[in-house]
């Protein structure tokens, strides 16, 4: 029982490093070499999630746009947040549905050999799959940062990164790291 902070701390601490562990490090190369390729083509990446998902989608943004660009050679990323233009994902809701606020925005922007990046806790968010498809559908290649099962996304995706947890934070701290850790290996990579 967690009856003290301390214990709870050590508790999560744990539970975060038991995620770590639970990453399978062959899709994330996977995830790694498809946003360089992308960036290297000068194709779009695109990324959304959800509450602290869409937190975490705004940070690759900037991580990519400013960290990788500054920490690399040559290369210039076309990273594009679908989680924030608050007024377009409000009208988009109000006058279509909240399930389109990623698909429509894909319609308009993305192209054939582009990357989505989706970030879910669940991986059940209709509006996450609705960009899946949307994204399918013109060629855009998928991939995916889920926790608890992976829910219906995981079947969706070209690729997936899975965080084993059933715990909302501990997925998020995890997602959060992951794009760190692709960030700066990018970085220093190229």
């Amino acid at each position: 029982m967690d009856n003290t902070i301390e214990d709870y701390f050590k508790s999560y601490q744990k539970q975060v490093s038991d995620a770590f562990n639970s990453v399978d490090l062959k899709a994330l190369d996977v995830f790694v070499d498809s946003i360089v390729t992308a960036v290297e083509l000068n194709n779009k990446i695109y990324v959304c999630g959800n509450g602290g998902s869409a937190a975490i989608a705004e940070h690759f943004t900037c991580d990519h746009l400013k960290g990788v660009r500054e920490g690399s050679v040559d290369l210039t990323p076309k990273v594009i947040s679908l989680a924030s233009n608050l007024p377009l994902i409000t009208a988009i809701a109000n006058d279509i549905s909240y399930d389109k606020v990623f698909s429509y925005q894909l319609e308009s922007l993305a192209n054939p050999y582009d990357v989505l990046v989706v970030i879910s806790s669940s991986g059940n968010s209709q509006n996450i799959l609705d960009a899946i498809d949307a994204a399918k559908e013109m060629r855009v290649v998928v991939h995916g940062i889920f926790g608890f099962d992976g829910g219906l996304a995981k079947h969706k995706v070209d690729n997936y990164i899975h965080i084993d947890s059933n715990n909302y934070g501990v997925i998020e701290d995890v997602s959060q790291s992951i794009m760190h850790i692709v960030a700066q290996h990018i970085a220093k990579r190229c």
